[in-house]
């Protein structure tokens, strides 16, 4: 981390500058047996690409509230990442009513049908799949993001000051976030190159931070597990050494 990075997005850049082929985030769907494993570089183009399509097709502005209703899972926390690229508030399973944009996974559509404003779906499948078909009212992410530009630039700076994150009745900023973040990673004992896997959800702050933040604000990389309780203990221990982790917060 630089003294200059203020928002997670520029942490991600940092980290895309000083080491882009090291792995950032490995996720694990233990229902499915899906594994996704994106270094820096991969995740990185994975947000650009994002923000792109946020900023550019979605018309959204920093200040805008997006309703994220999304699960634990790699591409959450992409979403999570461009929205701080463009200054967005990621509010993580908000109202869609009284959000300006929604975006939604499989299991949760019937509720994102309650934004007026633009609608994003997810199909969550392996290889970030798209929906046999879109359905109704929806953009699919998947069509969707793959023409989208490799590098973004936003239209107005991001504020650190500004709201970025709501998340369990709490409303973070992204100077707040980082602060949080880091207090979380001494606790967790990470330090640069530490490896950590976790099982918690992301509908919590520590959920977030185990799952994404606390590893980028250090330097490290996360092992993100849905469905954790179904690997039993002996899978978890070989999970444990086979993806060399350094830590849990299970």
């Amino acid at each position: 981390m630089n003294a200059t990075d203020r928002t997670p997005a520029d942490l991600l850049r940092s980290a895309l500058a000083t080491d882009p082929a090291r792995p950032l985030v490995t996720f694990y769907d233990d229902a499915t047996g899906e594994r996704v494993e994106l270094s820096v570089a991969t995740f990185a183009n994975w947000v650009a690409k994002t923000a792109n399509l946020l900023q550019g097709d979605l018309a959204a502005e920093p200040g805008d509230r997006l309703a994220l209703l999304l699960p634990a899972h790699w591409q959450s926390a992409v979403w999570l990442l461009a929205c701080s690229s463009v200054g967005v508030i990621a509010d993580v399973q908000g109202d869609p009513a009284g959000a300006d944009l929604v975006v939604s996974g499989p299991d949760t559509l019937e509720a994102a049908r309650a934004c007026r404003g633009e609608r994003v779906a997810l199909a969550l499948r392996p290889l970030g799949g798209r929906f046999p078909q879109a359905p109704e009212g929806f953009a699919d992410y998947a069509v969707e993001v793959p023409s989208q530009g490799d590098r973004f630039a936003p239209f107005a700076p991001v504020d650190p000051d500004a709201p970025a994150l709501a998340v369990g009745g709490a409303e973070l900023t992204a100077a707040q976030l980082l602060a949080r973040a880091r207090e979380d990673a001494a606790a967790l004992g990470l330090t640069a190159g530490s490896r950590l896997l976790t099982g918690r959800t992301y509908d919590t702050w520590e959920g977030l931070s185990a799952g994404l933040f606390a590893p980028l604000v250090t330097g490290g990389s996360v092992v993100l597990c849905r469905h954790l309780g179904q690997l039993g203990e002996d899978g978890l221990a070989k999970r444990v050494e086979s993806e060399r982790v350094t830590n849990t917060a299970v």
